[in-house]
């Protein structure tokens, strides 16, 4: 039967449809994102031209009035006309590349099929025109998907058929001969056209998204790899950091080692090889040192990689880059049995992984001086402390030195620790209650002398809490306070109390004074921004708090309640230390 003979002949467009799937232009057709040039859109015009051409020759000659069949097309007697799959080509053509190269491919074919002959070779060469542009239309109104389904390819490519036996009808002549043709090639053309369009695109689809499902395989892998190297190389590129993240990959790669190198040293070395593969060797290759200087990731054999060993295994290595701001820091090598198992899919993903890992490598850099600010920043706050006083205690010793030598000299020693403790302050990331007390008491005792009985300091202080970590030259900021703004003004009668005391997990520390008190509104604006004062720096309370949060943790910000005329208590938390656990051996 005429219908078997043609479905036989739809071998050849599996054959076709695999090759095309391999050339690297045609698959862009499917993407989004890519685009084609015009040598590119010319060349895809030949193919599909080509294939419709070769559509034409596989076919059946048909003689409609003699009722015989020739299985292998040749020049045509007026009389004969031909069954074939011309039409496949050219309307794949236009789904798929739109109909630009469906017209194209159409001319090619249709001019061609002109040319062989046949009263039916105009309107079989028109038809495959119209074909190629009816196809690119129908393709150009589809939305949903890059490629049209199956289902869809199956009725364009009936359709398409069925369009050209109506051209035959309508312009072949004799009309009784192409009648006579249209009814024993109709039915098997327009169904055998119609399956084999969407077993065309069948395979195409199978291809496209079995590589789609690899690369989503090898993008979970990568992002996998990225979540489990992450907090090593933002240690940034050490031998440890090194270590860890080469036995990750290595775990995650099918090969046989891996390795991570700086400029100059193997920094580690995972996997086969390690008995003379050393980590802390020099390293040695010149394809390696290439890459260093080049920037560019290179593949190389067994005698690249120039291993003294005969019996290595390592045959074949990718090398890839590690970079930090442009600059090559670097190198990641995977090594394999041979060349052959090194993939384009594998090649690709160590290239990734080198351009993630150099990201991860950014990282790290940018946190480290993000962290060095910062660290510059509590450095910078630490040392805002009112030059004022300074002059005012030299001024105080100076006019006791007649009066009082015993407590001028008193004065002097309370003063040298007082900024030895400053000076240590800004060197010191952390500092206890105990140090900070002790800073304390050296500063309350030269204003104390200057202020004579006008000021009353106590202490209330649990020794269970003394040992609790705070930031350096906290508790100091907030006496200066308490005595500049809160007891300013006040002739006698002043009162300072310094309290600390545990409470649950926390240790509590509170500088209460018995001075002017403040309003409302300015108790709400001290610790959120710096605000001026008429004397000193005016943002001593807002550098304290941003330190606490910055160094302990949110919970540490200062609270302050005041009242005018009633007195202002400043209070902050830090986590409580640890018990010691005392007991007896048994």
């Amino acid at each position: 039967m005429l219908i078997l003979a043609m479905i036989e002949r739809l071998g050849i467009i599996v054959t076709v449809a695999f090759l095309l799937t391999r050339l690297s232009f045609f698959r862009r057709l499917f993407d989004s994102h890519g685009q084609i040039d015009v040598k590119q859109r010319i060349l895809l015009v030949i193919v599909f031209g080509c294939f419709g051409i070769i559509g034409t020759y596989t076919g059946i000659i048909i003689n409609p009035m003699e009722d015989s069949i020739d299985r292998w097309t040749r020049v045509l007697n007026d009389d004969e006309a031909i069954a074939n799959s011309r039409v496949l080509g050219v309307v794949v053509a236009g789904l798929l590349g739109g109909w630009r190269i469906g017209v194209g491919a159409g001319l090619i074919a249709g001019v061609h099929r002109f040319f062989l002959g046949g009263f039916t070779g105009i309107a079989c060469g028109l038809a495959t025109i119209v074909a190629g542009a009816m196809a690119g239309i129908i393709s150009s109104k589809q939305k949903k998907s890059r490629i049209i389904t199956p289902k869809a390819a199956l009725v364009v490519g009936a359709s398409a058929e069925a369009v050209q036996m109506l051209i035959i009808l309508g312009m072949a002549r004799p009309f009784d001969r192409a009648w006579a043709l249209v009814q024993d090639i109709g039915i098997p053309m327009i169904v055998a056209n119609g399956i084999g369009t969407a077993l065309f695109v069948l395979i195409i689809r199978s291809v496209i998204q079995e590589e789609e499902r690899m690369g989503a395989v090898q993008s979970q892998k990568a992002l996998r790899i990225a979540n489990l190297t992450l907090t090593h190389m933002r240690k940034g590129l050490t031998p440890v950091s090194a270590a860890e993240v080469c036995a990750i990959l290595y775990k995650e790669i099918p090969s046989l080692a891996v390795a991570i190198t700086d400029r100059t040293t193997i920094l580690s070395h995972i996997g086969n090889g390690l008995d003379h593969h050393g980590t802390g060797e020099e390293i040695r290759t010149e394809a390696t040192k290439y890459v260093i200087e080049t920037g560019q990731g290179i593949t190389v054999g067994k005698q690249s990689i120039q291993c003294d060993d005969p019996d290595c295994p390592l045959q074949a290595a990718v090398i890839a880059p590690l970079k930090q701001k442009d600059k090559t820091i670097g190198t990641l090598k995977v090594y394999f049995s041979s060349e052959r198992m090194i993939s384009p899919i594998m090649l690709e993903l160590i290239r990734g992984l080198s351009t993630l890992l150099s990201h991860q490598l950014e990282i790290a850099d940018g946190e480290k001086h993000k962290e060095l600010a910062r660290e510059s920043e509590i450095r910078m706050l630490q040392a805002q402390v009112s030059p004022h006083f300074l002059f005012n205690a030299l001024n105080t010793i100076v006019s006791l030195t007649r009066t009082n030598p015993d407590h001028a000299r008193k004065l002097l020693i309370s003063l040298s620790a007082f900024f030895r403790q400053n000076l240590s302050g800004t060197t010191k990331k952390i500092s206890t209650v105990s140090e900070e007390i002790e800073h304390v008491k050296a500063y309350l005792s030269i204003e104390e002398a200057r202020f004579y009985d006008r000021l009353d300091v106590s202490y209330d202080v649990d020794p269970d809490a003394l040992s609790a970590a705070v930031p350096p030259m906290t508790l100091q900021p907030l006496v200066e306070n308490a005595i500049k703004h809160g007891l300013k003004g006040k002739s006698e009668g002043g009162r300072l109390v310094v309290r600390v005391y545990k409470e649950g997990d926390r240790v509590k520390i509170e500088i209460e004074d018995n001075g002017l008190g403040m309003e409302t509104e300015r108790l709400h604006s001290l610790i959120s921004s710096a605000v001026p004062s008429e004397k000193g720096t005016g943002i001593g309370l807002y550098n304290l708090n941003e330190r606490l949060i910055k160094v302990i943790d949110e919970e540490a910000g200062l609270a302050v309640s005041s009242e005018k005329g009633n007195g202002t208590t400043v209070r902050f938390s830090v986590p409580a230390p640890a018990d010691e656990f005392i007991g007896e051996v048994m």
